[in-house]
């Protein structure tokens, strides 16, 4: 793949952990400048130790920001902005899934409160930082958006509770809004929908949930951060410049639609 990203600016959100800290890598790897937040500021701060260590402090921004809440988003890109500009690039990664000991909560047992808090972030939270890139993209005649959805908005759930299903399915639906906003200005918008992935939010490989999705993959393991983060990559660079609207499956043939 030809490297033509010198000094390009990548804002990856929930970029501090799993499939947000692999495609932090990736990008450094080529040669951008990555801005990332989480809501929790030891691990932004452990993020920006672990990148700094490895590719500089010049090239790595890194804060805490709660998507559940718009003036820190805001905040955000109004210092990213006067620190860099604005960025050619967003990922938007970051994502909630309420479970309790017994896994996630029956759907007639969903609290108004965890909705909320669960479209706040996975959905609101996005179209919000999309809002935030948008007219400097359009100005600039480029831009790439990934949005990070799930196989559990695609199939037939086998974990995830009704909140974030509906959260990453809506954002199917965003991505064509977006399409329909930003391609004649050579934006191009994508969905990622990774199946499961050895995340914190997954937990350890060896579970029963997680050994009952492993019997479901033909490929016969789980996802690792670096298979998403791979195909983010992609997305984001000129070459994918006509890869628009596209849902992308990343689960090891787990789902595969006609």
């Amino acid at each position: 793949m030809t490297d033509r990203s010198h000094l390009q600016i990548a804002v990856i959100t929930g970029g501090t952990s799993g499939i947000g800290l692999a495609t932090a890598h990736r990008l450094l790897c080529r040669n951008y400048r990555v801005a990332v937040f989480s809501q929790r500021r030891e691990n932004v701060e452990a993020a920006r130790d672990e990148l700094a260590k490895e590719f500089g402090t010049e090239r790595v921004f890194a804060r805490p920001v709660d998507l559940a809440v718009p003036a820190q988003i805001e905040d955000f890109f109004i210092e990213l902005g006067a620190k860099w500009g604005s960025p050619q690039a967003l990922v938007c990664n970051a994502g909630v899934s309420p479970k309790g000991r017994d896994g996630a909560t029956p759907f007639n047992q969903i609290r108004l409160t965890e909705w909320n808090e669960v479209l706040a972030v996975n959905l609101t939270g996005a179209m919000l930082c999309c809002q935030a890139v948008g007219p400097a993209m359009m100005e600039r005649g480029f831009g790439r958006i990934v949005l990070i959805g799930s196989v559990a908005a695609r199939a037939r759930p086998k974990i995830a509770g009704a909140s974030y299903v509906a959260s990453k399915a809506a954002l199917s639906g965003l991505t064509r809004s977006l399409v329909s906003a930003y391609a004649a200005f050579g934006i191009t918008v994508n969905l990622v929908a990774p199946g499961r992935i050895l995340t914190n939010m997954a937990g350890e490989p060896n579970t029963p949930a997680n050994r009952a999705v492993l019997a479901a993959i033909p490929a016969g393991r789980l996802g690792q951060p670096d298979d998403v983060a791979a195909v983010v990559e992609f997305l984001i660079s000129r070459e994918a410049g006509f890869v628009n609207g596209a849902v992308v499956d990343v689960n090891g043939g787990e789902f595969l639609p006609l």
